[in-house]
């Protein structure tokens, strides 16, 4: 599991926000379904926490892959700390919002494929921060 998994309302037995299974967890797959006819959801059971969870392919990795930690996630949305440009053209200016699309751990160092808008981009963690008001309690944003 790429992603801490908190209850968005409809899990047996929490409340809304309640901790579910946090990011470096390992599960097997039970079974595949599909939801809304176009998004594979994959029934994960995860042992430690005895519990059976609806996940999308980009929030879990193989097991036999190493885990790498990251500061953002598949689904984050988070802030350009400067001008992103590409050959001289900026496609977002410092401040605009984006959602991480993809964490790409077989990069050195980690990179972060971004959507902001309608442009995808490769970029560093010096290049996003936590938008203020998503700001982790424990951590600064930029």
């Amino acid at each position: 599991m790429v992603r801490t998994i908190r209850d968005d309302g409809t899990f047996p037995g929490k409340q809304r926000g309640d901790l579910i299974v946090r990011k470096g967890n390992c599960g097997y797959v039970r079974d595949v379904g599909v939801f809304l006819q176009d998004q594979l959801i994959y029934q994960v059971h995860f042992i430690e926490e005895d519990v059976i969870v609806g996940c999308r392919s980009q929030e879990l990795i193989s097991a036999d892959e190493p885990w790498v930690e990251s500061e953002f996630e598949f689904g984050d949305w988070i802030n350009a700390v400067n001008h992103l440009a590409i050959k001289g053209e900026v496609i977002a200016e410092a401040g605009s919002r984006g959602q991480v699309m993809s964490v790409r751990r077989d990069m050195d160092p980690i990179m972060y494929e971004v959507l902001f808008q309608d442009r995808m981009l490769l970029v560093p963690l010096s290049a996003i921060c936590w938008p203020p008001e998503e700001e982790p309690a424990e951590e600064a944003a930029c």
